[in-house]
Order: structure tokens, then sequence, then C-alpha cells
């Protein structure tokens, strides 16, 4: 139940950065680099959430 709360807060920011980021004047190359890259990013946290790819840490959120 913890890792699923934690998947949600990380996604949920996640999205927060990305709508940000979709703000700035990027050049269109830079940009369809910059989506790519979070798209990347995005499959990484949910395959690590669950324990698929170990190699990247998510930590975990006390409360």
């Amino acid at each position: 139940m913890v890792q699923l709360i934690n998947l949600i807060i990380y996604l949920v920011v996640f999205g927060l950065v990305w709508w940000l980021v979709g703000f700035l004047p990027l050049p269109a190359p830079v940009a369809q680099v910059v989506r790519v890259l979070f798209i990347v990013l995005l499959i990484a946290i949910v395959l690590s959430a669950f324990g698929i790819l170990p190699g990247i840490h998510m930590p975990q959120l006390r409360w």
C-alpha cells in the first residue's frame, strides 16, 4: 500500500514538472529530446516502483 502511495506521489510531482517544462520556449528539436527524456524517466519510475528495474532507487516517503 505504501508503495502505491509513493508511486502516486512521484507521478503527481513528475506531471507537475512536465507541465511546467511545457511552458518553456524551447526550439522544436530540443523540445522533442526533452519529451523523449521525460517519457524514459516516466517508464523508469513505474518500473522501479514495482521492482522490475532495480538500478533506479526511489526513496520512500516517510509519513
